[in-house]
């Protein structure tokens, strides 16, 4: 079992930065990969960024180029690095766990409780 809590959301201008983080308790969390997602207001939850076991990671389009996921063992901890922030970037923003690399819904194992990030135009 792995309880996951994000941290980091807020308010924040267009052009902006923020940092998320997913602090994760319970066992092995080196073993698992690490993934976020976002949900807008009547939209659907998506894809944003995922890094493996042995630290590959992948981004979805909307994103690549100015967000940057990192995990830190130690810490058990991954982040999100979010630059160039745009009012579209506007959601609730979840941390995922799973066996492997999380890009769909529907492999995600763990689900942390969300954090809001707004951006402002």
């Amino acid at each position: 079992q792995v309880q996951l809590v994000e941290s980091g959301g807020g308010l924040v201008q267009a052009g902006g930065s923020l940092r998320l983080s997913c602090a994760a308790s319970g066992r092995a969390f080196s073993r698992y990969g690490l993934g976020w997602f976002r949900q807008a207001p009547g939209k659907e939850r998506e894809f944003v960024a995922t890094i493996s076991r042995g630290g590959s990671t992948y981004y979805a389009d909307a994103v690549k180029g100015r967000f940057t996921i990192s995990r830190d063992n130690a810490k058990n901890t991954v982040y999100l690095q979010m630059n160039s922030l745009k009012p579209e970037d506007t959601a609730v923003y979840y941390c995922a766990a799973a066996g492997t690399i999380v890009k769909v819904t529907t492999a995600v194992d763990y689900w942390g409780q969300g954090t809001q990030v707004t951006v402002s135009s």
